[in-house]
């Protein structure tokens, strides 16, 4: 029996309790056991095709758990209800994008008043302006999200790429949130669908220059995409021609067009080592054509302009990057040339070339600016803005031949805004500024960054936001946010969702923790593999310097984190449980080892530069069970866990929370309550619709209020 809610509608529930059945194995002459491993479902794969293959006791189970869940937090619903619709009073519901021009239309998506999903559509870039109010009669809707995703429980377009010519829109969407897309073919002067259909994609798509074929990448039995393919208009899927096949388990294929609009771009990848292939996408009979083979630790990404490659890198001990030419006709490395030297700090984190500018995006010491370059002497002139803590995303846009480039920019007090740069005239047009049609006054907050010392040393960036009214006193709850893995920067972004915890008195700080490169690669390759547990030691420092300049106190804090970021909660909840009040770990990466240990899992090979290979690594082996949460569950008091998976993710499946919490209800001493819930119609996302998704954070937000005592 549990009690819920601290004191709070309190009541006394009886949590499921799933059955130990042990599995025993040895790695490296080491016996480790697995009580909880039936919960992974031995016909995972087609789960995820078909969800209602789920075995009936795993079903049952998962279930029962929903239900508890549902039950515990059932005192916070009228508050899930207040705090959806504070949300949704947040959102500009008819909202729509900036169109992006290209050639004689411009693109673009927007949302209708009560939609769930986008429409994507576009106009002619010579008509009138759009009207303050009524419909806009030069649009034209290519895609309705939500007529097309109307009755089914998930829905989500993954993209939607018009043929050169502009006759022609490849779109392709994932109806059961298993990452598993299909690609159609819509005609835009009858809007219809052809009878061509290509199943099981990435959901990537790129179409030949003539607008007769395109290529897309499939994804193999163990759900990687392995394979880049054609396809011709008006043939079977059966008949598609294999371009490339990665033969490498631990590679990834991605395919994209160069800005310049020339190539076909083939990239496989895993996290430290990458090779690019181009192919002439207007040629027929043209062959890929390899810039620079695999090399361990060499990453290289390319674009294109004239007769010469342009080539972010970290080749030559550019361990922040740099940028080199090539010759389009020569380009293998031995004729790299550096044309933006390697800066220690200094981070190039994306590189965009125009006709005649090259654009790069840097970070240093957590703070993002844009430089643009002149091609024609080579001058530089950057974007910055002053904020000690900010957001600023660079789109690369569709056009190839013009001098405008788009940014966005917010923090996390100030509203998202679009602004577009003409880097000739160096001058700023706002397109487009964030409403918030409840209101937000950015100037009743505050933003903050602070600096946490780890226990090296190393001083770890926080970036905070609080009402400027708040007491300062320790007295506030925090919500702590950690990622910390594969070198994911974490934005001081403007989050309208929010401003329903800041509101209530919480403080919110985003701990910029190592393994992700908001103080450059290095402070990536500082939380990975052996180093690991530098993330997890860096977030309980990040915890604790914000207990010290009283913004919180010990057991006022809730932590959150999803994914691998999910991992993190784990550790942080074995390592230092008296700190949290609460933990939310979204789609947690918590079997570590198991995992890493099971090659047939969609991510397991391309993880194991991220991770290790515990298989193959006594000491890799050693580390991951060192940390791996499941793994390291403890008899001691945790704080209140929520934990939350969906059943079709391929990424972290849903035996990674079920089997976690179990291990926990099972060996824990005190605390709690562990809740599970299991989402059974989506997968590593959440639910597609843009308000459905909306409820999964109010659950969040009224669990972490509940936390503190707040609910």
């Amino acid at each position: 029996m549990t009690e819920i809610g601290h004191g709070l509608h309190a009541q006394t529930i009886s949590a499921p309790v799933a059955e130990a059945r042990p599995r025993r194995f040895s790695v490296h002459g080491q016996e480790v056991t697995d009580p909880y491993a039936w919960l992974k479902a031995e016909n995972w794969q087609t789960v995820l095709k078909d969800p209602a293959a789920l075995p009936e006791d795993i079903a049952a189970y998962l279930k029962a758990e929903n239900a508890f869940s549902e039950a515990a937090l059932a005192g916070t619903a009228a508050l899930r209800q207040t705090l959806v619709a504070e949300m949704r009073g947040r959102i500009q519901e008819d909202e729509s994008g900036v169109p992006e021009p290209d050639g004689p239309f411009a693109y673009y998506t927007r949302h209708r008043e009560g939609g769930q999903h986008p429409l994507v559509c576009r106009r002619p870039v010579t008509a009138p302006d759009v009207p303050e109010s009524g419909p806009d009669p030069d649009e034209t809707i290519l895609i309705d999200g939500d007529r097309e995703g109307e009755g089914l429980p998930f829905f989500e377009i993954a993209a939607a790429v018009h043929s050169d010519d502009h006759t022609r829109l490849a779109w392709s969407v994932d109806t059961k949130g298993s990452e598993l897309y299909t690609i159609r073919v819509r005609d835009l002067a009858t809007g219809l669908d052809s009878d061509d259909r290509v199943d099981a994609t990435s959901g990537e798509a790129v179409w030949a220059g003539d607008g007769e074929s395109f290529w897309y990448v499939a994804v193999d039995a163990n759900h990687r995409p392995a394979k880049v393919m054609r396809h011709r208009l008006g043939t079977p899927q059966s008949a598609d021609e294999t371009l490339y096949t990665e033969a490498d388990a631990g590679y990834f294929v991605h395919i994209g067009k160069t800005q310049s609009g020339a190539f076909l771009d083939v990239t496989a990848s895993d996290h430290e080592t990458s090779e690019v292939r181009l192919l002439d996408r207007h040629a027929e009979g043209a062959r890929l054509r390899l810039i620079e083979p695999r090399t361990p630790l060499l990453i290289y990404g390319v674009e294109h302009r004239g007769d010469r490659l342009f080539i972010r890198t970290n080749a030559d001990g550019a361990e922040d990057f740099k940028i080199v030419t090539a010759p389009l006709d020569d380009p293998g490395r031995a004729t790299w040339t550096d044309l933006v030297p390697h800066r220690a700090g200094v981070m190039i984190r994306h590189l965009h070339v125009l006709a005649g500018h090259l654009i790069r995006l840097e970070i240093e010491n957590a703070r993002p600016r844009i430089v643009v370059r002149a091609l024609a002497d080579d001058t530089e002139h950057t974007v910055a803005f002053d904020e000690e803590a900010y957001s600023l995303g660079l789109r690369a846009g569709l056009a190839f031949d013009t001098a405008t480039i788009r940014f966005v920019y917010s923090s996390m007090t100030t509203p998202s805004e679009t602004w577009d740069y003409d880097c000739a005239s160096r001058t700023r047009t706002l397109r487009k500024r964030q409403t918030v049609p409840s209101g937000h006054d950015p100037a009743a907050y505050v933003t903050r960054r602070l600096f946490a010392t780890a226990p090296d040393g190393e001083q770890v960036p926080i970036s905070l936001l609080h009402r400027r009214d708040l007491a300062l006193d320790g007295s506030a709850p925090l919500l702590l946010y950690g990622y910390g893995s594969y070198g994911t920067l974490m934005p001081a972004a403007f989050r309208t969702n929010l401003l329903s915890l800041v509101d209530r008195g919480f403080v919110y700080a985003i701990a910029h923790i190592r393994g992700g490169t908001e103080k450059g690669w290095r402070w990536y390759l500082d939380g990975k593999r052996e180093k690991k547990p530098n993330t997890f030691t860096d977030f309980i420092a990040c915890a604790r310097a914000l207990i010290a300049a009283r913004y919180t106190a010990e057991k006022r804090i809730v932590a959150h984190g999803g994914s691998a970021g999910g991992m993190l909660m784990g550790a942080v909840a074995n390592l230092a449980p008296e700190l949290f009040a609460g933990i939310v770990a979204d789609v947690p990466f918590v079997d570590v080892l198991n995992t890493m240990l099971d090659a047939e899992l969609p991510l397991t090979p391309p993880e194991w530069p991220e991770w290790g290979n515990p298989g193959e690594s006594e000491a890799a082996f050693r580390t991951i069970l060192s940390y791996s949460p499941y793994d390291n569950v403890a008899a001691k008091e945790y704080p209140a866990i929520l934990a939350l998976g969906g059943l079709t993710d391929p990424r972290v499946t849903y035996w990674e929370p079920a089997k976690w919490v179990a291990r926990l209800r099972a060996t824990m001493t005190g605390g709690g309550p562990v809740l599970l819930r299991i989402n059974m119609e989506a997968g590593h996302g959440g639910a597609a619709g843009r308000f459905d998704r909306l409820e999964e954070v109010a659950l969040i937000y009224a669990f972490a209020l509940m936390a503190v005592g707040k609910a």
